[in-house]
């Protein structure tokens, strides 16, 4: 990652205030700047007989920006440097425009805000800013609050397509002035469920030893890359499984900081589905997870 920014959105949540801190544990000593962002969306007109005052749109400005500075005050003196912005406007749509006008290395969002869903669900202000952002977005879970720390294990799941390429090395720039790293490359592999509908099949046994010994070639080639290349400390896990079940269980294994992941792979669909394997993790991971999307999308 450049010397770019990192744009943080907060809507003064618990979850918010929990993606503010990881983001600063990124940014310290990257030399980054913090742009922390409050999207304001105003009401809506009210019928003719119940107006509203003239002065509330005033009033939600003047309060937005006095908590915008109350989180920036909580967040200073750590080391790096921080701007505030606040914008009017649809939250998921405002967020992306913005962190492409900043030209932003990072987008951080919780994935639960003072609505109080307990997860991400389709149309959500997350899942639709990890569908259309053009940079990285780490989403960030209420459980994570109180856990940013320094990444030393970083889990990358990988499917072999462009998007997983991109999201290796996207992981391995986050670590590369770490001494201690460790980036763990894991293919999930399981026999289409459309199969399992006919029950057992002799040959399935075998199809899913091959498919895991292809797997496990496959990982190993990228692993002596990356070491060759960047010097990185790699390891490789082939896992048969449900894919997001998978990713979830071995982040928890691994003890892993965080999950790096692309939006899609071999598919190819050109956005996050309800129920692809990246929506789910970032639904249920026991950790923060970045996605990365490819520019060609």
């Amino acid at each position: 990652m450049t010397a770019r920014t990192l744009l943080v959105a907060t809507d003064f949540s618990e979850t918010a205030e929990a993606a503010a801190d990881w983001a600063l544990e990124i940014a310290k000593g990257r030399g980054r700047r913090i742009h922390l962002v409050h999207v304001l969306t105003l009401p809506p007109p009210r019928p003719h007989y119940a107006p509203a005052p003239a002065d509330l749109q005033n009033a939600l400005r003047d309060a937005a920006t006095q908590q915008l500075a109350a989180e920036a005050e909580r967040l200073a003196g750590r080391g790096v440097e921080m701007e505030t912005i606040l914008e009017v406007g649809v939250p998921s749509q405002t967020l992306v425009r913005v962190a492409e006008e900043l030209d932003s290395a990072l987008l951080v969002i919780g994935t639960r805000g003072l609505s109080g869903l307990s997860h991400l669900l389709l149309g959500s202000t997350a899942e639709r800013v990890v569908q259309h952002a053009h940079c990285p977005v780490l989403t960030i879970h209420p459980d994570d609050a109180g856990k940013h720390r320094n990444l030393t294990t970083v889990l990358v799941p990988t499917d072999f397509s462009t998007d997983a390429r991109k999201a290796i090395h996207t992981a391995h720039r986050l670590l590369e002035h770490l001494d201690a790293a460790r980036l763990v490359l894991l293919h999930a592999f399981n026999l289409p469920v459309e199969y399992t509908a006919y029950g057992p099949i002799p040959t399935s046994v075998s199809y899913l030893e091959d498919a895991g010994i292809e797997a496990e070639q496959q990982l190993d080639k990228i692993a002596d890359e990356l070491e060759e290349r960047e010097g990185l400390k790699v390891e490789t896990l082939a896992r048969e499984g449900y894919p997001p079940e998978v990713i979830c269980e071995q982040a928890e294994e691994q003890k892993a900081d965080l999950i790096v992941m692309g939006t899609h792979g071999r598919s190819g669909l050109a956005h996050l589905l309800l129920g692809s394997t990246a929506e789910r993790v970032v639904q249920k991971a026991p950790c923060p997870v970045m996605t990365v999307r490819c520019e060609e999308d």
